[in-house]
């Protein structure tokens, strides 16, 4: 398992590494809250999202992994094993806890990923972290990046269509060359759980619950540029 690079840290009893700095912090509990991530994870445990799951992996499923802003662990949990960095305490708790298989670590991505030059044959951030020059830095030559971005149809019952991001994505990794991109969606029809754990995810207060969600993303496969195959 690949380890973090010259920082001081302490291991929770849950297995996760805190790297996050007071001067990281925008707020005294930054990212996802307890209640939103608990709350996707049990919309996330009924399958809703299995389709998209199936694409990601399909995409990038080989090598040393890491996922930039991985939450509660998904899209990595499912692997034999890999590395998750997000700046949620409470996400990065639930994930060490489910997948102890994977090296969990509380740090703050927009800043630096804690791992050392060339660590990863893939680097993912599915709707996270962009920092394009850190996941440069700790890719391998040949090494690839799956960026998965909501697509303009992505959760539209609740918040109206949204910006295709598709190109400014792209221009934001003009170091990496683009090899592919797909779209990927599925609609869940929703239980009355499964429309308060959604809203609750989604920080959406409704008085009239939707009976269903379109979840859409874009998903953009890069690898570094000139690096050859």
């Amino acid at each position: 398992m690949v380890c973090p690079r010259g920082h001081a840290f302490d291991i929770a009893r849950s297995g996760y590494i805190n790297l996050l700095q007071p001067q990281e912090r925008r707020s005294r509990r930054p990212g996802d809250s307890l209640e939103a991530v608990a709350a996707r994870r049990r919309f996330l445990d009924r399958g809703h999202a299995a389709p998209i799951l199936q694409a990601v992996r399909a995409m990038a499923d080989e090598g040393q992994i890491l996922d930039a802003g991985c939450g509660e662990g998904y899209y990595l949990g499912s692997r034999r094993g890999g590395c998750g960095v997000d700046i949620s305490v409470p996400a990065i708790d639930l994930a060490a806890r489910r997948y102890p298989q994977c090296q969990w670590i509380v740090a703050n991505a927009d800043r630096f990923v804690p791992y050392a030059d060339a660590s990863f044959d893939v680097v993912m951030s599915i709707t996270g972290r962009m920092n394009a020059s850190e996941f440069r830095r700790v890719l391998r030559k040949g090494g690839i990046l799956l960026v998965a971005i909501a697509a303009p149809d992505d959760l539209i019952e609740l918040r109206g269509r949204g910006r295709d991001r598709v190109e400014r994505t792209i221009a934001t990794f003009q170091e990496f060359d683009l090899i592919k991109r797909d779209r990927v969606a599925t609609v869940a029809e929703l239980g009355a759980q499964d429309a308060a754990d959604i809203l609750r995810a989604t920080y959406r207060p409704r008085e009239a619950p939707p009976q269903h969600v379109t979840l859409s993303l874009d998903l953009l496969l890069f690898r570094v540029s000139g690096s050859g195959l």
